[in-house]
């Protein structure tokens, strides 16, 4: 527990210096989310919900999207470059020992935007969840963890920081503005949505999206076990083709 501990408080520091994950992942989606209620806060997006209570739920997720595509691949590449890890091999600790302190590095970044979100939409812009809040932070949670799986996959496969950065590239801006997590999903034409619906994350929103706004439950069911099945397919091959080096 205390190697872990250290790893994490290693983690925190390198975020903390970078502070791109909190620009990305804190600060953008707050401002998005006052942007969007000043244009067109309370305009009916669907057919029962505004853009408001639209935009939720998919600005919840920008700090899953910058936590799990940079973030975790980023640290793990530069933890590699930088012979760190190859120093952690002659130790008793596991890949799971360092992929776990990364994870849980992301996780209380993505914590920190869902709160920050959470707390200006309902003090300052008067949002109320329609349905459960505790079905929401289960949606939220599994979201989290599916996305965080597909990072460590791409940290596990990767092996240069070169080859990271246009992986991430590559997966990050997609994710981040063909999801629907900044530009409202509603908005995008029928082709692009149907572009969009391939995407994990954009999943990952719809679920949480069904979960806040008090939808039918019985359609969403598909969508968990996809989330479920992505979560446990990546995990495992991420610490399969863990290297050191």
């Amino acid at each position: 527990m205390k190697r872990f501990l250290k790893l994490y408080m290693i983690e925190q520091k390198l975020a903390l210096r970078s502070g791109d994950m909190l620009l990305f992942g804190v600060a953008m989606p707050v401002g998005i989310m006052i942007l969007i209620n000043m244009i067109a806060g309370q305009k009916q997006a669907g057919e029962g919900f505004t853009y408001l209570e639209s935009s939720f739920a998919s600005l919840i997720a920008v700090g899953i999207c910058a936590a799990a595509f940079m973030g975790i691949p980023l640290t793990i590449a530069d933890y590699r470059d930088k012979k760190i890890l190859k120093h952690f091999f002659t130790t008793p600790c596991s890949p799971m020992w360092i992929l776990g302190s990364d994870v849980l590095c992301g996780a209380v970044t993505a914590m920190l935007s869902a709160t920050s979100v959470s707390l200006v939409s309902v003090i300052f812009l008067g949002y109320k969840m329609g349905g459960n809040t505790l079905g929401f932070i289960g949606a939220w949670f599994l979201t989290l963890v599916s996305m965080f799986s597909i990072g460590l996959l791409m940290a596990s496969i990767c092996r240069t920081v070169k080859s990271v950065n246009a992986v991430t590239t590559l997966v990050y801006f997609p994710m981040l503005f063909l999801s629907g997590a900044t530009i409202p999903y509603e908005l995008f034409p029928s082709g692009l949505q149907k572009v969009s619906n391939v995407l994990p994350l954009t999943q990952g929103i719809k679920l949480m999206k069904a979960v806040s706004m008090g939808m039918k439950m019985d359609s969403i069911w598909k969508t968990v076990v996809l989330l479920v099945g992505i979560t446990l397919v990546c995990t495992m091959i991420s610490v399969k083709t863990f290297r050191w080096e």
